[in-house]
């Protein structure tokens, strides 16, 4: 990929590098990145949003006040709104995935937490995420920040990713398992 869009140095890092400051000047990191969370979340289950956004038939007037009716109405902060708003009008919607992972990666390092990839096989309850955050913790020794995806095909269970360290307790791995040593008995 090229490094316009990559690396801290990259658009999406110089985009998340500026945010940070901006939020970090207004105390505003946690709300910031509370939102940018929904937000990354709204975009991955919404095919029309995503339309929205990767779009190059609307203009930019109208992509500017798409987001910034989204973000008015999902209640965010000022410091959100006007990114979100500053990125569509200039034209970098298609990056902004990048520009909040990029964002909570430079806020969790800042932070000295480990950051955990959670996928399920269904959307995780509030009780279920501080239950694997405390786990995890634990394990880990260090605050940990989740980022959590559903996938259906997992039957059950989950696969926690913690840097390059993964615990697949998948209902579908497990079969596959079996599956595999039943074929050895025969």
């Amino acid at each position: 990929m090229s490094s316009e869009t990559n690396g801290a140095t990259g658009l999406t890092g110089r985009y998340a590098s500026a945010l940070i400051e901006l939020a970090d000047a207004a105390s505003n990191l946690d709300k910031v990145a509370e939102d940018l969370t929904s937000l990354r979340a709204m975009i991955q289950d919404s095919t029309d949003l995503d339309r929205v956004i990767n779009s190059p038939v609307l203009s930019r007037e109208e992509q500017v006040k798409a987001m910034t009716a989204l973000c008015a109405k999902a209640e965010m902060d000022d410091l959100t709104t006007n990114f979100v708003g500053t990125v569509a009008q200039n034209r970098r919607l298609p990056a902004l995935l990048g520009m909040i992972s990029s964002f909570l990666d430079e806020l969790s390092r800042r932070r000295g937490e480990a950051k955990a990839h959670v996928t399920s096989a269904k959307k995780l309850t509030a009780g279920q995420l501080k239950a694997v955050t405390d786990v995890l913790k634990k394990a880990v020794g260090t605050k940990v920040s989740l980022e959590t995806d559903v996938d259906e095909t997992l039957l059950g269970g989950m696969i926690i990713k913690v840097g390059s360290r993964m615990i697949d307790s998948s209902l579908k791995t497990q079969l596959q398992q079996l599956h595999l040593s039943m074929k050895g008995i025969g």
